[in-house]
């Protein structure tokens, strides 16, 4: 088979910039991507039993996403790794993240999606 063959049966994710719409709307919308770890398996575990929080799984990353905003509270991460999961830690596992994140104190990070929420933190 030719590469040209081979490669026209494939679907092409990617879109030309005169393909894409673009629209004057706020998303809500925030999230992680971290590097495929245990650490990193068990924070998106512990994240995907809440309700509204989407994970997916790839090869090698892991994305974590939520609507409004994301609380990623080390305590009850810790109990659920089975050994400590600092902010430090956590953010070491963080390749890249959207939304405004929020180290509120040495337990809680929260991401957020809507930036008038976030003003009462900063």
């Amino acid at each position: 088979m030719s590469t040209a063959a081979r490669d026209s049966s494939h679907a092409n994710i990617f879109k030309s910039m005169k393909d894409i719409t673009f629209e004057q709307t706020i998303s809500h919308q925030c999230g992680v991507t971290m590097n495929d770890s245990v650490e990193a398996r068990a924070i998106a575990e512990f994240m995907g039993k809440k309700n509204g929080v989407t994970v997916t799984y790839q090869p090698a990353l892991i994305r974590i996403d939520g609507n409004g905003k994301l609380i990623f509270m080390m305590d009850e991460i810790s109990e659920y790794l089975g050994r400590e999961m600092t902010a430090e830690i956590f953010e070491v596992n963080t390749s890249t993240h959207y939304g405004r994140m929020v180290r509120v104190d040495d337990n809680t990070v929260i991401l957020f999606g809507d930036m008038d929420e976030v003003f009462e933190y900063i």
